[in-house]
């Protein structure tokens, strides 16, 4: 499970960085798609699915489709998955 805080409606889909939110560190993401019929959802779970390049069908907004904070699950070897996803990061500005 990935703690996210997204934010729909922006000028571009994009994994900004990590930020503390509500006692949690959770990764920052927008995505341009109105949160309209699960479409803001969708849109991350194709974003996080390319950032992390992994096929769109193992990640999943598995908590929180109607809150910012969600939890999206990554299918995968847990190892494998924490080891890309501390890459990825590192690999962001800033």
């Amino acid at each position: 499970m990935l703690p996210v805080r997204l934010t729909p409606k922006s000028g571009r889909d994009e994994i900004s960085g990590i930020e503390a939110f509500g006692g949690e560190t959770v990764l920052k993401a927008r995505v341009r798609a109105l949160p309209e019929a699960g479409r803001a959802n969708q849109a991350l779970e194709r974003l996080i699915a390319h950032w992390l390049k992994v096929a769109p069908s193992c990640v999943s907004v598995a908590q929180g489709s109607k809150s910012r904070i969600k939890q999206v699950l990554i299918e995968g070897e847990p190892e494998a998955l924490v080891s890309l996803i501390e890459a990825r990061l590192a690999a962001l500005p800033g």
